[in-house]
């Protein structure tokens, strides 16, 4: 049920990003980097979220906690997912491929 909710947001943010980018006339490559970025950050942070306080019951942690490090691990893993996806899908063989097919570079 989480991960269909976390797909859900995530087209949903990865749709208004994407014409954010466009109304601010970024270039089309680095506008489809964003959006990837964002749909992967907001996925991962749903997952993350339901996922955490579970595993601190497990670890016999009191589940309240997580809101906080949930905080802490998606601000990190959003600038780690940002560079990540920007770098493949900027700088490498198969994003220079992939932006080529689509007639964007």
């Amino acid at each position: 049920r989480e991960v269909n909710m976390a797909m859900a947001l995530g087209v949903i943010v990865s749709v208004a990003g994407f014409f954010r980018a466009v109304a601010f006339h970024t270039p089309m490559p680095e506008t489809i980097a964003v959006t990837s970025a964002l749909a992967c950050i907001v996925v991962s942070s749903v997952c993350l979220g339901a996922v955490l306080p579970l595993l601190l019951n497990v670890l016999r942690v009191d589940p309240a906690h997580s809101s906080t490090s949930i905080q802490v691990i998606m601000d990190i893993l959003g600038v780690v997912l940002t560079v990540v996806v920007s770098n493949v899908l900027l700088d490498s063989a198969f994003g220079h491929q992939l932006l080529a097919q689509m007639h964007l570079a």
